[in-house]
């Protein structure tokens, strides 16, 4: 029984640190926004 609370425990620990990846608020591209091509809508077929 404590052999499945410490692997538990230590699956926790492992994975804790991984929720916080990420960035908040909404994404954007890098770079300043006159150098950015996309998101760009394509030419129409002919």
């Amino acid at each position: 029984m404590t052999r499945y609370l410490l692997g538990f425990l230590a699956l926790v620990l492992l994975a804790l640190p991984l929720s916080a990846c990420g960035k908040k608020g909404s994404p954007h591209p890098p770079g300043p926004s006159e150098r950015v091509i996309y998101p760009r809508t394509y030419p129409p077929n002919d």
